[in-house]
């Protein structure tokens, strides 16, 4: 069985979010087949989507898998869900937020899941990250994740001190 590098998204802006996001980066460690090989500082950043809501608390992880996308997909949902994740409203606030961003240069668009994910090139709360894990990492279609970053708008995100 072959092994994938996944690269996943940690967002939450309720209930104490910096505990979820690093208490979700701790339980990546122990899903099935997967072991996290690295992951990001904690970013704070403001809302995307509807602004009525609390700042959010950010990460990038790097796993290594031998997960199949869509089973993977399912193993962040069911850890989304052991953290009472609602989804109310599109963009609106949550205790977890899993996203899938990149599986080793796989690009897919199945009805339940994109890769690249469709928003990454976007979003400095996960460009910024991902771009302190791997310096040099360029997405699928070549371009580069440092060129990216220099187009973001990068107001109201801020990189958090470790708490240990």
């Amino acid at each position: 069985m072959n092994s994938h590098c996944a690269w996943i998204g940690l967002g939450s802006n309720l209930d104490d979010p910096r505990r979820h996001v690093e208490l979700a980066l701790e339980e990546l460690d122990r899903l099935p087949l997967t072991r996290r090989l690295g992951a990001s500082h904690c970013y704070v950043s403001r809302p995307h989507g509807p602004r009525d809501q609390p700042d959010f608390i950010n990460a990038v992880a790097l796993l290594q898998t031998r997960l199949s996308p869509l089973a993977l997909l399912d193993q962040l949902q069911a850890l989304e869900q052991r953290h009472r994740r609602v989804r109310a409203r599109r963009w609106g606030p949550r205790t977890l937020d899993l996203d899938l961003l990149l599986f080793d240069d796989s690009v897919m668009s199945l009805p339940r899941l994109s890769v690249p994910h469709p928003e990454l090139t976007h979003r400095a709360f996960v460009v910024m990250p991902l771009l302190e894990l791997a310096p040099a990492l360029s997405l699928p279609d070549g371009s580069r994740l440092a060129e990216l970053a220099q187009t973001l708008e990068t107001d109201g995100l801020a990189a958090l001190l470790p708490t240990i």
